[in-house]
């Protein structure tokens, strides 16, 4: 009896090629499995690179999870199995991988679109303290390595919290110094706030707020015979008021930290104090006054 044995067609497997290569053998590779010329792929990744860098994270991904040729394991799948007890060092080397990758690519993964700082800082740290020693080991197995590098990263997550809370008491202990010598009042209200008084009908003797900017426009008021007097208050902030333009003005101005503006005259400094005086048949009496800020008084335009 004749037996007959059907040999299935080989599987083909992409590798980076060893005998067609300028870098890592990514491209030989690709051409090879693909059967298209090297030339095709080379001039993809430099036109990706010129770009915005993108070819260059692409052939470093390629190059990281593609096998060289001969080798059943790509350089990523051999890192974790040769780490799997030991994470710590490669996941510093990826934080730096990760941070060199985003630097390349200039992406905003940041507020300020600096996100490879702290991720090239902490991968190095890491890398630091996991560093293996040359005293020896007890196992063999890396068992007492992770350990040492669980303790190493819990003492230096401990560290880095006690700095924090440090760093957040100070921070609000300054803030607290700060509130009582200025003399803060939350209460008074956070934020911007905007008053355009229409007429004498809706105008308040008092303006004030604890923190932000405030602005105050009187230009449209019709004041009557005699004094009108107005205060206005900023603790910490910028303070504007408009005052008609048909009107005599005596104003008072002070600031404990920061600036005074009276209508184009100004001074800066600690406990700043400016006064204009004028008489007329309308008279607007104006107190106003920042903690630390700015205050400017000005003449309405219209």
């Amino acid at each position: 009896m004749t037996t007959h044995t059907v040999e299935g067609p080989a599987v083909k497997r992409l590798e980076r090629s060893r005998s067609d290569r300028k870098l890592a053998g990514v491209c030989g590779g690709l051409a090879s499995y693909f059967e298209i010329h090297p030339a095709f792929y080379r001039v993809g990744f430099v036109v990706l690179t010129l770009l915005g860098g993108a070819g260059i994270l692409i052939y470093a991904a390629a190059a990281l999870v593609i096998p060289d040729e001969g080798k059943p394991d790509s350089v990523v799948t051999a890192a974790l199995r040769e780490r799997r007890d030991r994470p710590w060092p490669l996941i510093g080397v990826g934080l730096l991988a990760v941070g060199a990758l985003v630097l390349l690519s200039r992406a905003t993964l940041w507020p300020s679109g600096d996100a490879w700082v702290p991720l090239l800082l902490v991968g190095a740290a890491i890398l630091w303290i996991t560093r293996q020693e040359t005293t020896p080991v007890e196992t063999t197995d890396g068992t007492t390595l992770a350990a040492r590098d669980s303790r190493r990263i819990r003492r230096v997550f401990r560290g880095i919290l006690i700095a924090v809370g440090s760093l957040i008491a100070l921070a609000l202990v300054a803030v607290a110094i700060f509130a009582a010598v200025v003399n803060v009042h939350l209460g008074r209200g956070v934020g911007d706030r905007t008053y355009d008084v229409a007429g004498i009908q809706d105008l308040r003797h008092d303006y004030t707020l604890g923190i932000g900017d405030m602005r105050v426009d009187l230009g449209n008021v019709r004041l009557p015979a005699g004094e009108t007097r107005v205060k206005a208050r900023v603790d910490v902030g910028k303070l504007v008021v408009v005052v008609p333009r048909d009107v005599a003005v005596r104003v008072h101005g002070d600031a404990q930290y920061g600036q005074v503006n009276l209508f184009g005259d100004f001074s800066d400094g600690h406990d700043v104090d400016r006064s204009v005086r004028e008489s007329g048949a309308r008279v607007l009496v104006l107190d106003a006054h920042v903690g630390a800020g700015k205050l400017r008084v000005m003449r309405a335009v219209r």
